[in-house]
C-alpha cells in the first residue's frame, strides 16, 4: 500500500524544516541560512547548513543533504512511508492511500500494534491518578520524590492486581495482544496481562511514540523487582533508550547523554536539572545503542557502575571510541549512591550535577581504580 502522491508533495511544501531538524541540532542563523553540529558526523566547527526557502539542507564536512524526508529518514531510521506518516502526523495531515500490498499490511499492523500500546499508556496513567487501587503506587512514588508534573510527564502509570483489566480495555485479539508485549493466553486458555500490580514506565522511542513498558514492583510485592515488555515486533530493548525522546533536545544543546542504568535515575537526572539522561532497558549496552546516540551527540557521560561496565566491556567501549568518534566519559558518584536518591534531596542534588560536570576520560577513570585497588 503506497502513499498518495500529491499526499508526500504536499507534507513536502507544510513542513518546516528548520523546526524539524532543530529538534535535534543546534541552530543559528546565519544570513539567510542556518548552521549548526552535523548530526551525522562528529565536528567542533559548524559545517552543517540550512536553506529554509528551499526547504535543503546539506553537509559540507560529510557531504549529506536532502530535505525533510531525507533528514528524518537518517536521524530516526525510518524507512520512506515512515517517515512520511511521521512528519504527516506533526503537520496534521491525514493522508491517502493507494492500493494494498505486503508492505502496507505490514506497516498498518505495525500501527495497529503502537496505537494499542499508546492506548494501554493511557490506560496506565488514568489507573494511576485516579483508581483507589492505585493509592499504594502513588505513596511509593511520593516517597521517590516525585510530583504531579514528573509523573504526568513521564506518564507513569499503575497495573492494577487483575489478571486481564487491560486486555478487557483494549479489546484486542489474543494474538494482536502479544504481539504487542500487553498479555499472553495463559495455560488455562484465558487472556492475560503481561503485568499485574506494579508501577509502570512507559518506554518510548526517539520520536516520541510509545514501543513498551518497565515495570517496577511495590516494595514488598511479587519478584522481579524489573519486569521489562518482551522482545517484539514494535521493541527491540537492545536498539531503544528509555528516556532519549526527552532528553534528545536538550543532548543536542550540551553535546552530551548521560547513560544511567534504570528509569528512576534518568527521571533523577531530569529532577536534578539534567534533562539529557538515558537508559537502557534492562540490558546491557550495545553497539546499537552508541549508534543511536552518536546521532545526537559526540560525548557520552557513564552514570552507573563503571567498575562493571569496565570489566564486562572495556575492550568494546575503546573500540567504540574510535570507531564512531565519539568520547566516552565516566560520572564518579559516591560509593553506593545511584542518581534516583541523589537526586530526591535538593541538598544532594549538587552532587549529581557535579558529578557529570568533573566527569573523566572512560580509560583514566580505569586505570586510577586499578592501582587505587593495588594500593589496598
Amino acid at each position: 500500500m503506497g502513499i498518495n502522491e500529491d499526499d508526500i508533495q504536499r507534507v513536502r511544501d507544510e513542513t518546516d524544516l528548520v523546526a524539524v531538524i532543530s529538534q535535534y541540532v543546534a541552530l543559528k542563523r546565519s544570513g539567510r541560512r542556518w548552521v549548526g553540529l552535523c548530526p551525522f558526523h562528529g565536528e567542533k566547527t559548524p559545517s552543517f547548513s540550512v536553506n529554509s526557502e528551499l526547504g535543503f539542507y546539506h553537509c559540507f564536512g560529510c557531504q549529506r543533504s536532502g530535505d525533510a524526508i531525507t533528514f528524518i529518514r537518517e536521524i530516526e531510521g525510518f524507512d520512506f512511508p515512515e517517515a512520511i506518516e511521521w512528519l504527516a502526523g506533526r503537520a496534521g495531515i491525514t493522508l491517502r492511500y493507494t492500493d494494498d500490498a505486503d508492505g502496507g499490511r505490514r506497516r498498518l499492523r505495525r500501527k495497529k500494534l503502537l496505537a494499542a500500546v499508546a492506548e494501554a499508556v493511557d490506560f496506565y496513567h488514568r489507573r494511576l491518578m485516579t483508581a483507589p487501587d492505585a493509592g499504594p503506587a502513588r505513596g511509593y512514588l511520593r516517597t521517590r520524590g516525585y510530583g504531579r508534573e514528573t509523573v504526568e510527564t513521564f506518564r507513569l502509570g499503575w497495573a492494577p492486581d487483575d489478571w486481564d483489566a487491560l486486555a478487557r480495555s483494549l479489546k484486542l485479539a489474543p494474538d494482536e495482544l502479544e504481539s504487542a508485549g500487553l498479555g499472553f493466553v495463559n495455560r488455562r486458555n484465558r487472556v492475560q496481562d503481561s503485568f499485574r500490580a506494579r508501577v509502570m514506565f512507559p518506554i518510548f522511542d526517539p520520536s516520541g511514540t510509545p514501543v513498551g513498558f518497565g515495570a517496577r514492583q511495590l516494595p514488598g510485592g511479587d519478584p522481579p523487582k524489573y519486569k521489562n515488555t518482551s522482545e517484539t515486533e514494535i521493541y527491540s530493548k537492545s536498539r531503544i533508550l528509555y528516556g532519549l525522546n526527552w532528553a534528545k533536545k536538550n543532548a543536542v544543546a550540551a553535546g552530551e547523554l548521560i547513560v544511567c542504568e534504570g528509569y528512576t535515575d534518568v527521571i533523577g537526572y531530569f529532577e536534578a536539572g539534567l534533562p539529557r539522561a538515558v537508559a537502557t532497558c534492562g540490558t546491557a549496552l550495545t553497539e546499537e545503542h552508541v549508534k543511536l546516540m552518536k546521532r545526537f551527540v559526540n560525548r557520552l557521560v557513564l552514570s552507573f557502575d563503571a567498575d562493571g561496565a569496565g570489566r564486562a566491556a572495556a575492550d568494546r567501549f575503546y573500540e567504540w571510541e574510535k570507531k564512531y568518534e565519539i568520547e566516552v566519559l565516566v560520572a564518579d558518584l559516591p560509593e553506593g549512591a545511584d542518581p534516583g536518591e541523589l537526586a530526591r534531596d535538593e541538598s544532594t542534588r549538587p552532587r549529581l550535577r557535579e558529578a557529570v560536570e568533573k566527569a573523566v576520560p572512560f580509560l583514566r577513570y580505569r586505570i586510577d581504580r586499578v592501582m587505587a585497588a593495588e594500593r589496598l
